[in-house]
């Protein structure tokens, strides 16, 4: 078998300089007789570019790589031999051993473009089998899983499911949200780039359960390269003759526009109109895209579904706490020193993940802030660390998990600029179909800017707090109703800062 070297074409690693190693590798893997692999990333952003290459006790893994590290790199390389920046084999490594992979076991691992790869490593069995159920029986597979949505609702994937597949209508749809658009999030785009064709047949088996005859996936246009992976792997699928006939799926680009990751809104784009957030009822999955039923579910979601069928509805439901259950890909970012996409079951504490998983911060100053779920979600001090990563313990502290997404922040933060840059992105993304996001966003910004600037703080955080209720509970979607999270937030754990320049303006004396 011929030997291969693995270097990352996830874009994370393309952005670090993966293209130009790969360039300056190539010579020395031909004249060995080595094969350049362009894997995923496996998810460890302080290593990329993550080299590997195949030894006899296993993958070798050396980084980060930068082009410079080459001229010492290749002669050891393809021995495995030693180097400074020899990590050994990656899956050996704290960061990963700590992880339990289901969604991601994949990524970073096989040839992404490869479904011959793809299928010896356990691929398509779940498709075989949920096409040997009856649709009862295989949605009733999923609702004993426990599965619940990654988009941030958390709701249960069954029961969409279920009301899709009793929908009378000559058409059906799945539609795959890939519109990632939540801060310090990327794990949508991982996994298009490292594994397509596990989305592509959750896809599929999401149809089989529905009896959906065409899929759409809408990936945002800032991801050019999940865009082209997908587009890929789609033809691939097709020419195998697994889409084509009783399913297929089409490719879709999105033009970035945040409240597109709406469901109703996504349906408006993806029919040719402007996206702006349609009133429910009806439901997708009564009507929805065309007017006919479809299931919408984010990328994590249905890329969930294979191990399902695969292993089993137990074997998913054994991970986990409460009614969450499975595993979440998490994502770190922010002033963190280990960066990157972390996959566990649900129950971990959020003081592990942003201390002992992420290292604390890369800069060494003290944590202030965690903000999860995107820009939608809760600030969290320190003092929150000991909450679980459950989707009812974040509830329960006005939080929420969303699309497992954490941002940290470090002392040097000011809060009130955050509650401000909150109301500020609610008026740039706003659609404007609804009076309280539209207007309520401008008239938040305009009474946090009154409050920074100390006048009248104690009467203008009173009309932040009816402000931020009336968004709460009367806007249309996600946008304008959770926007109150990450601003009453900042307020309330942080609230020296929004008091500060009123103390700042007092006479001396």
């Amino acid at each position: 078998m011929t030997q291969r070297l693995y270097i990352p074409g996830d874009a994370a690693a393309v952005a670090v300089g993966a293209d130009q190693v790969a360039a300056a590798l190539a010579p020395h893997a031909a004249a060995k007789g080595v094969a350049i692999v362009r894997n995923g990333s496996r998810g460890a952003h302080e290593l990329e570019t993550l080299v590997e290459i195949d030894a006899p006790q296993g993958r070798v893994g050396y980084g980060p790589i930068d082009v410079e590290d080459v001229a010492t790199l290749a002669p050891v390389l393809f021995d495995a031999g030693p180097h400074p920046k020899r990590v050994g084999r990656p899956e050996e490594l704290p960061f990963f051993k700590k992880q339990t992979r289901l969604t991601f076991a994949r990524c970073g691992v096989i040839d992404p473009q490869s479904l011959d790869e793809y299928r010896a490593a356990g691929g398509m069995k779940g498709l075989e089998k949920a096409q040997s159920l009856q649709q009862a029986a295989l949605i009733d597979q999923i609702l004993q899983s426990g599965l619940r949505g990654r988009g941030g609702a958390g709701f249960p994937t069954a029961i969409k499911m279920k009301t899709t597949a009793e929908a009378k209508a000559p058409r059906k749809f799945v539609v795959c949200n890939a519109d990632e658009g939540d801060s310090g999030t990327f794990a949508d785009r991982m996994l298009m780039e490292g594994d397509p064709f596990l989305l592509i047949e959750g896809m599929a088996i999401a149809a089989t359960a529905i009896g959906a005859y065409k899929g759409f996936v809408y990936i945002r246009s800032e991801y050019p390269h999940a865009i082209r992976a997908m587009q890929k792997a789609v033809e691939t699928a097709r020419k195998a003759g697994y889409l084509g006939d009783t399913f297929d799926i089409e490719i879709r680009v999105g033009a970035g526009a945040y409240v597109c990751g709406e469901e109703t809104a996504l349906l408006d784009s993806l029919e040719g109109k402007r996206g702006q957030v349609r009133p429910k009822p009806p439901l997708p999955a009564i009507q929805g895209l065309f007017g006919a039923p479809t299931l919408i579910n984010n990328v994590l979601t249905l890329a969930a579904l294979p191990f399902i069928l695969t292993e089993g509805a137990a074997a998913y439901k054994d991970y986990g706490m409460g009614r969450s259950r499975g595993t979440m890909p998490i994502q770190l970012a922010g002033d963190i020193k280990n960066g990157g996409l972390f996959e566990t079951a649900f129950g971990m504490s959020l003081g592990e993940l942003v201390n002992d998983i992420g290292g604390g911060t890369q800069t060494g100053r003290p944590v202030r802030a965690v903000q999860v779920g995107g820009p939608l979600g809760a600030y969290f001090p320190p003092s929150y660390f000991d909450t679980p990563f459950d989707y009812e313990a974040f509830t329960a502290k006005d939080g929420l998990i969303g699309h497992g997404g954490i941002v940290v922040f470090n002392d040097t933060v000011n809060m009130a600029r955050q509650a401000r840059f909150a109301m500020e992105f609610c008026t740039v993304e706003s659609c404007g179909k609804c009076t309280p996001c539209r207007i309520g966003s401008v008239r938040g910004r305009e009474t946090i800017e009154k409050i920074m600037a100390g006048e009248d703080v104690e009467a203008n955080l009173e009309i932040l707090t009816d402000l931020c209720n009336t968004m709460k509970f009367g806007s249309l979607c996600a946008l304008g109703g959770f926007i109150p999270y990450p601003v009453m937030s900042a307020v309330r754990h942080f609230p020296e800062d929004f008091r500060a320049c009123a103390r700042a303006l007092e006479p001396v004396g």
